[in-house]
């Protein structure tokens, strides 16, 4: 699945091939007697696969299906699955997955079926290419995606999730009153030390003199 670079057409089982093989891609079931040994996908749906998807899948380059869809993985969508340049069909629907939808994933240019439905993704839709195909049942179930083709738009915080907005800009509103005080008060003691100093010497200026009151 690595090596792209392929001499001659090569089958699986080329010598003696008996089964077929029934592969879904892009919807549609096709009954294969043969097997192209780069016709190839993979298909991890409905397990019990939990934890991260491994980032060497990426690495995968002749890949045209992926299927990890009902599961129960909990990790970031890998920016790696943007390096499989002749991936055709991609579904992750209905798992735990977390994080925004990588921007790397609009190199694919052949990608045709593309599910993300039923997960926790927040943060904005990409746009271009063939994002720009997919439907609204591609990011059905997930509450915190937003833009193009949803009716939900995006703001401008709107691939943070809202409690670190909230933690965030209190933080923010704390740590500017807190900041003002202090250079006040820091100003008011070097004001006070330095005319102390010039009145206590035997040079105190005669304007400082005039200005403070003091004879």
């Amino acid at each position: 699945m690595i090596n792209l670079q392929e001499q001659r057409p090569k089958y699986v089982g080329e010598d003696y091939y008996q089964d077929t093989v029934a592969v879904t891609m892009n919807g549609n079931t096709i009954e294969m007697v043969k097997i192209l040994m780069l016709f190839t996908t993979i298909d991890f749906s409905n397990n019990s696969f939990k934890g991260e998807i491994p980032n060497v899948i990426g690495k995968l380059k002749s890949l045209k299906g992926l299927s990890f869809s009902h599961n129960e993985l909990t990790c970031t969508i890998p920016p790696s699955f943007g390096c499989l340049s002749n991936l055709e069909c991609l579904d992750l629907s209905s798992n735990m997955l977390v994080g925004e939808i990588p921007m790397q994933l609009t190199s694919l240019t052949y990608l045709e079926k593309f599910s993300v439905s039923e997960n926790q993704l927040v943060g904005p839709i990409p746009h271009g290419k063939q994002f720009d195909t997919f439907e609204n049942d591609s990011y059905i179930g997930n509450v915190g995606l937003c833009g193009f083709p949803l009716a939900k738009t995006c703001g401008p915080h709107q691939s943070l999730p809202s409690s670190f907005q909230q933690d965030g800009d209190l933080e923010h509103e704390n740590g500017f009153d807190w900041k003002v005080v202090l250079m006040g008060y820091a100003s008011g003691v070097v004001i006070g030390i330095s005319v102390g100093y010039l009145v206590l010497s035997n040079r105190t200026p005669d304007w400082l003199v005039k200005v403070v009151g003091i004879k």
